[in-house]
């Protein structure tokens, strides 16, 4: 029986030198994916893309919005002097106004969101790529994004964010 447990001893002991050395043989890095999507040149292309497409809505947006205070304190203004009849189509003006306001706003917000997530899918697949070249140039073994702590040595976001930069992730 001690010979067994010696032997199980010996095994446990070997297994655990060997995942030390192997340990020691791996090449680990991370990225942190939200630098990539504010500080590559394809990040800041299509936000300035998304705001160049939107810009017109947004600005029709606003200018709806603004007939709808304009409208709203003229009302306000005006409805101590109203018949009856007028205060309500007045107010039913109103909230035919807020609800195409709240419509096109809710429309406009859906398509942002839309477009915003197909131009960031665009970024993480070319980043994605540029990980791919960082860790087989260098011969890493893992890649892992958003750690919780690692040391500096470990981050290769410069690097990846220096391919996207120069166009050359293909």
């Amino acid at each position: 029986m001690k010979i067994l447990y010696k032997l199980a001893s010996a095994a446990a002991l070997l297994a655990s030198l060997s995942a030390g050395v192997m340990a020691q043989d791996s090449k680990i890095g991370y990225i942190n994916t939200q630098r990539i999507t504010t500080e590559s040149a394809i990040a800041k292309a299509a936000q300035t893309k998304l705001e160049q497409e939107f810009s017109k809505r947004g600005k029709e947006l606003a200018d709806l919005q603004a007939a709808l205070k304009t409208f709203s304190e003229k009302f306000e203004r005006d409805a101590p002097t109203l018949t009856e009849s007028q205060r309500a189509s007045r107010q039913k003006e109103g909230a035919e106004l807020n609800r195409d306001f709240q419509r096109k706003q809710r429309e406009y917000q859906e398509d942002l969101n839309g477009r915003r997530n197909e131009e960031l899918q665009q970024v993480l697949d070319k980043a994605n790529k540029a990980v791919r070249k960082v860790a087989e140039e260098e011969k890493y073994d893992l890649v892992i994004q958003e750690v919780v702590y690692s040391s500096a040595k470990h981050d290769i976001t410069d690097k990846v964010l220096k391919i996207l930069n120069t166009g050359s992730a293909k």
